[in-house]
């Protein structure tokens, strides 16, 4: 009865500018694809009745400048609830007027409910027909003629103006969990102030180009990923990444495309087109969500798929029982009344309004689940794994500590080797350059890659680099010590004698610890799979609380890993690198850390967040049991609402109208409990209100 139940044929428009949108992807197993409704607004016209086994149309939305996705009306004025609105009170006063006595402008009025409400089904299910698809429009429409043509024109009515209404509230309920997604286009702003030579013009957000100059007034949105260039300025990100407390941004910090500027003016380099920036990608993969089905879908398609014939095969037994036993007339009643009774579309949309809620709601705060099966699946997990560098770590190497020998400054051996690293764009060296305040280049730099750097300051020649090229001598034990505490050690040599040695190190990112423990309190394993080397590893592992450690690992040894994890138990793999990649995809679902991850681990993964905060770990996974739990209350519901009116019907015990209110009341509680998903679990409304962790790595 729904898009998700039956798949329209034609989508039902409102008379007002909508946003061109693609067709959406086939939907995994289902044997039909329902065409997409315009940003998922309300329909006015008939819906067609599809297959049930149908699926769920693509969330799709196109980012247009100048157009926005249009918004939900209150129902009070929502025209798709017209057509039931005019039924129930037609049906109301005719049923008033036949109780007073007057039955035939009672009956006038009863057959204006019939028509009211079959104008939302019965078109699209002569269409569908016609080319040889059953649909529960279908059984809803020979229901209702078998009842007109026995003379039970009111039940007919009543029939009618329930499942239209059913039908309608599931559309609202289902546009409603889709807000959340189409909202994410709400934050692309529809023009952007650019500066051209002569003056500042405006134009519109998707023709800003790479390296345009944008000027961001204060509370003005940004219009796509840049780095400023003049300005200081706080900016809000919490729409984007989820992290309640403004970041302090000033130049040569980059911004991602959707933040809110605070009290001053930026301007802005764009590292990208308008049309295709952080924010963008977002969209993308929200339009890829429900493009495939979950298991629990597919079940519920597989219970549908052959019951919609089945159904009709009872139904015509038991006419045919009727004509055998001499009682044609009561028995013609009850196949119809069966037709309806059987009717699986409660057990069609079980699943599709729960994921469309749950995923919509997790989007909002700055999950974005690719696949209603990824998040099915999520709810399932068990084991965690986790990437070190850039997951559980900063991904910003920063000094930690600084040794040097007796008789050196440790000042002087700071400047000593951030000279020589000045010009080098290894990670270590922009450690150790912004680890003091004045840079001083050397003269004659030489770098050799895998060892190390040399170059002259102040007359000296200094040699920076590792332990296999500069041997520690008398420092060997500090070097053992430091690495032990998951540095890399930096040695430093000032005229062919050692002066002393610098920790590196990635830190763990502040709320790192916590997640962890909030992962054990679920009742999740937690293991740490890293490139690095042991005692690195082991190190950052034991600050976080995780205790199995696979470290040295390339990616195809994380993804043999995770394979051997995921037949012991649903495995969720966090990562953020290109080699984590291989890993993301073979993972029972694959989490990518934040839009800055490469475009590998993103495109691999099931789950992407737009946030860094580990802590949405935790949160999504509460989230997505709590939907599956839905799942499962809503398919027995549906199947047990089969199951008991069934044989209630067959045996004349409930006839059509008390089986239509049962079954039309039923399917709306289905509907009401899958709109539940929506909710935050009590992990992320607490995040939400928390504040970001923004603690400052150690310093020398």
């Amino acid at each position: 009865m729904s898009e998700e139940c039956c798949g329209p044929d034609e989508p039902r428009k409102k008379p007002t500018a909508q946003i061109e949108l693609p067709r959406p992807l086939p939907a995994g197993d289902a044997c039909c694809a329902p065409e997409p409704s315009a940003t998922g607004a309300r329909r006015t016209g008939p819906l067609d009745e599809g297959d049930a086994c149908c699926g769920p149309d693509a969330v799709a939305s196109a980012v247009h400048a100048g157009e926005e996705p249009e918004v939900r009306p209150p129902w009070w004025r929502d025209v798709a609830l017209l057509p039931s609105a005019l039924s129930g009170v037609f049906l109301l006063l005719g049923y008033g007027l036949e109780w007073s006595g007057l039955n035939l402008p009672g009956l006038v009025l009863q057959w204006a409910a019939l028509l009211a409400g079959a104008y939302t089904f019965v078109p699209g299910a002569i269409r569908r027909l016609i080319r040889r698809r059953l649909g529960v429009g279908l059984l809803m429409t020979i229901a209702a003629i078998g009842a007109v043509l026995l003379g039970h024109v009111g039940e007919a009515a009543t029939l009618a103006f329930l499942f239209s209404l059913a039908e309608a509230l599931e559309d609202r309920a289902m546009d409603r969990a889709k807000e959340g997604l189409r909202a994410l286009l709400s934050l692309i702003p529809d023009t952007a102030r650019v500066s051209r030579l002569a003056s500042d013009v405006t134009i519109p957000a998707a023709d800003v180009r790479e390296l345009d100059i944008l000027v961001v007034g204060a509370g003005e949105r940004v219009a796509t990923d840049g780095v400023v260039v003049d300005g200081r300025s706080s900016l809000d990100t919490s729409a984007i990444t989820g992290e309640s407390i403004p970041v302090e941004v000033g130049p040569g910090e980059s911004v991602a495309a959707g933040s809110v500027n605070g009290s001053s003016t930026l301007r802005i380099e764009a590292t990208a087109d308008g049309g295709d920036n952080s924010l963008t990608q977002i969209v993308a993969l929200v339009e890829q969500a429900h493009a495939r089905k979950g298991d629990r879908a597919r079940l519920a398609d597989r219970i549908a798929r052959p019951l919609v014939p089945t159904v009709l095969i009872s139904a015509a037994l038991v006419a045919l029982f009727g004509f055998v036993v001499g009682d044609p007339s009561t028995w013609i009643e009850r196949a119809l009344v069966v037709l309806v009774a059987a009717s699986p579309c409660a057990l069609a949309i079980a699943v599709p309004v729960t994921v469309i809620s749950a995923i919509g709601a997790a989007s909002k705060f700055g999950v974005v689940v690719k696949s209603g099966d990824a998040f099915e699946q999520l709810g399932t997990i068990r084991t965690v794994a986790l990437d070190k560098t850039g997951t559980l770590t900063r991904n910003e190497p920063a000094v930690i500590d600084v040794q040097p020998i007796a008789g050196i400054d440790r000042e002087d051996l700071l400047a000593w080797a951030a000279a020589v690293e000045a010009t080098s764009t290894h990670p270590l060296a922009s450690a150790i350059t912004t680890a003091i305040e004045r840079v001083a280049p050397a003269t004659d730099v030489v770098e050799e890659a895998g060892h190390g750097i040399t170059g002259i300051v102040d007359g000296r020649r200094i040699r920076v680099g590792n332990t296999r090229w500069l041997d520690p001598g008398v420092q060997r034990v500090a070097a053992q010590s430091m690495a032990a505490q998951g540095m890399t050690v930096v040695v430093v040599e000032a005229d062919g004698q050692i002066a002393g040695l610098i920790g590196v190190r990635d830190e763990l990112r502040p709320e790192a610890a916590e997640t962890v423990r909030m992962l054990h309190a679920q009742g999740m394993e937690t293991i740490m799979l890293t490139g690095d080397n042991d005692r690195a590893a082991r190190a950052i592992a034991a600050q976080a609380g995780i205790d199995d450690v696979r470290a040295e690992q390339l990616p195809a040894d994380k993804a043999a890993a995770i394979d051997t994890l995921v037949k012991a138990s649903p495995t969720a793999m966090v990562g953020d690198g290109i080699n984590d990649a291989p890993a993301l995809a073979t993972a029972t679902v694959g989490i990518a850390m934040g839009l800055k991850g490469s475009a590998a681990a993103i495109e691999s993964a099931d789950v992407a967040f737009t946030g860094h905060d580990l802590r949405l770990i935790p949160g999504a996974l509460a989230h997505a049991r709590r939907g599956r739990r839905i799942m499962t209350a809503n398919i027995v519901l549906a199947l047990a609402i089969i199951a008991v009116l069934f044989p209630l019907a067959l045996f004349g015990i409930l006839g059509l109208a008390g089986v239509v209110l049962v079954h039309e009341v039923a399917e709306i509680v289905v509907i009401l409990n899958g709109v539940r998903a929506a909710r935050r679990p009590a992990a992320l409304r607490q995040l939400a209100t928390a504040p970001a962790p923004h603690s400052e790595p150690a310093r020398a």
